[in-house]
């Protein structure tokens, strides 16, 4: 294990975490009121996750999130990112609120505090309660209300503990996977769903600031965008067009009207027909800060099968990936930083980053995962570089704490800073652990 990343650069304040989100790591998905996610839902359409996998046990957080506080204590960070997961504290999404799921969230929040680290609360990561989907879901206008009430419920119950909120996590992915190219939940393939779905997420979040405006004083807010660049695989027209239109989609479809109170071109003439005088006043409100979930670009094609025409290419020949076919940039992870910071003009904490891999224990039970440490070192020099130029990056937390369910990818592919055995829920820090608190314990230092 080597700590290459210079500990250089960093500010005193500069903020070291790790993420997670509720389904990914929670489990008890059918206990204490907990009521089903539209991920319950997929994970039961056969070929929805690899292998069948499921969500109902995961890390088994809600039983073990001591173990994992403690675990986030030894790396040394100052913030935890996690979600809370709206079915466990609205099992309906709305109406009667769940006693025993809002006394969960307490006792993890009290304890990320009893530990000196700051909780970062995300609202929705992705796991909506099913019955709102069986009203229309995101496709449904009425969904900004029964966000606006969830976050209600929310505020007013930890806004007194907890002051970092963002209101949503890559509404990119779930949006274009959940309504257009079927790899998510809820698994639709709609035009006009997936534009209503990209509207009213953004009238969600909206609503959502306001609310905690409201009610939390103190509040420090932002959402999480997946912001990559994308690249033609080809210079050919057909796929210049076609990455210029996955652009809009996954890069500005929602920081754009969230943040410069617009829609990008193509997209804006295909969603004025699902909009409202007033619209946009009520999606453009103000924030502090912009998260960046970045992994690596993506190269794209022209795929006429597809609902929008375009689709992911393979990497080009030669490229670097970190496990599963994603690819190695840093280069372009630099230059985003920088872009947001231009385009947004705020704060910019990098909610996720992080490496998959096949990690297994060794015959002495350690787990090293070098092809990790090589990723976050150069991503996070890059991150340094990108500072140098400019970026106004204020915090860095990587993905993930744990291994965990990866979605419709299931149990496969493993981002943790800690494995975890999962047919006994063991947790084994890796290598990258002990890598990445030597360099918290570093910058802190050299700032001091």
């Amino acid at each position: 294990m080597t700590a290459a990343t210079s500990a250089e650069g960093f500010p005193p304040g500069f903020l070291w975490g790790v993420s997670t989100s509720a389904y990914q790591i929670e489990g008890a998905a059918a206990q204490d009121g907990r009521g089903p996610s539209i991920w319950d839902t997929r994970c039961r359409v056969p070929g929805g996750v690899v292998n069948g996998d499921t969500g109902d046990v995961a890390c088994d957080h809600y039983h073990r999130y001591a173990e994992d506080i403690a675990l986030m204590r030894g790396l040394g960070v100052g913030a935890y990112r996690f979600s809370v997961a709206w079915p466990r504290v609205l099992p309906r999404g709305r109406g009667a609120p769940n006693d025993k799921g809002l006394d969960f969230y307490d006792r993890l929040i009290d304890a990320v505090l009893e530990a000196g680290i700051e909780p970062w609360l995300c609202l929705y990561h992705w796991d909506l309660p099913q019955s709102l989907h069986d009203l229309g879901g995101w496709a449904n206008r009425d969904v900004a209300g029964w966000f606006a009430d969830y976050a209600v419920l929310v505020a007013r119950r930890y806004g007194d503990r907890v002051k970092h909120f963002a209101t949503v996590n890559e509404p990119s992915v779930f949006t274009l996977f959940g309504y257009a190219i079927p790899w998510a939940a809820p698994g639709i393939t709609d035009r006009a769903m997936n534009l209503r779905a990209i509207h009213h997420v953004n009238l969600a979040h909206g609503a959502g600031v306001d609310v905690l405006r409201d009610h939390v004083p103190g509040v420090s807010i932002g959402a999480i965008h997946n912001c990559q660049p994308v690249i033609p695989a080809t210079d050919s027209e057909a796929d210049r067009e076609a990455a210029a239109f996955l652009d809009e989609h996954w890069n500005l479809a929602f920081p754009d009207p969230q943040l410069l109170g617009r829609y990008p071109s193509r997209l804006a003439a295909l969603i004025e027909p699902h909009m409202q005088a007033g619209d946009m006043a009520r999606i453009c409100r103000p924030t502090d800060w912009i998260g960046l979930n970045h992994y690596g670009p993506i190269f794209a094609k022209a795929d006429a099968s597809t609902t929008w025409g375009f689709g992911w290419a393979d990497l080009p020949d030669g490229a670097e990936d970190h496990g599963i076919g994603w690819p190695v940039f840093p280069e372009m992870f630099r230059d985003e930083l920088v872009r947001l910071t231009r385009r947004y003009r705020l704060p910019v904490y990098v909610a996720e980053n992080g490496c998959s891999g096949n990690d297994t224990p060794d015959a002495n039970g350690a787990v090293d995962d070098p092809r990790r440490i090589r990723y976050l070192t150069l991503y996070t020099d890059a991150m340094r570089d990108a500072m140098r130029a400019g970026a106004d990056v204020r915090g860095y937390f990587v993905w993930s704490l744990l291994d965990s369910f990866e979605w419709g990818s299931g149990y496969g592919p493993r981002f943790g800073l800690v494995h975890v055995d999962f047919p006994t829920g063991t947790r084994t820090p890796k290598s990258s652990a002990r890598w990445y608190a030597e360099l918290i314990r570093r910058s802190r230092t050299v700032a001091a």
